[in-house]
């Protein structure tokens, strides 16, 4: 019998629990503060550019793709959310992280 032997690189997470936390403070009004809409945006913003990267290496990951089309999406549920219940965080999120419209 023949063995193969499997080895196995490490990946490197780009998203990183220190990394959301990071996030999370910055945008949110503390690290544990993970429900804050201003935090979620800025979440799935560093998802969506991280994504976006992948995709203009990878072209034919439609499962990525489409991975994106669905963040993009809640990501504008949420500032539509916001827009409509206090205009001047939903100014201040686009400003701060830099989003067309």
């Amino acid at each position: 019998m023949d063995h193969i032997t499997i080895t196995y690189t490490s990946i490197s997470m780009y998203l990183t629990t220190e990394k959301k936390q990071e996030i999370f403070k910055k945008h949110g009004k503390s690290e544990k503060d993970t429900g804050s809409a201003e935090g979620q945006i800025a979440l799935f913003s560093y998802r969506i550019n991280h994504l976006t990267e992948h995709l203009k290496v990878n072209k034919k990951d439609f499962g990525t793709q489409r991975s994106l089309i669905r963040l993009v999406g809640k990501r504008r549920s949420l500032l539509d959310y916001l827009q409509k219940t206090d205009i001047n965080r939903y100014r201040a999120i686009v400003k701060e992280l830099d989003l067309r419209k």
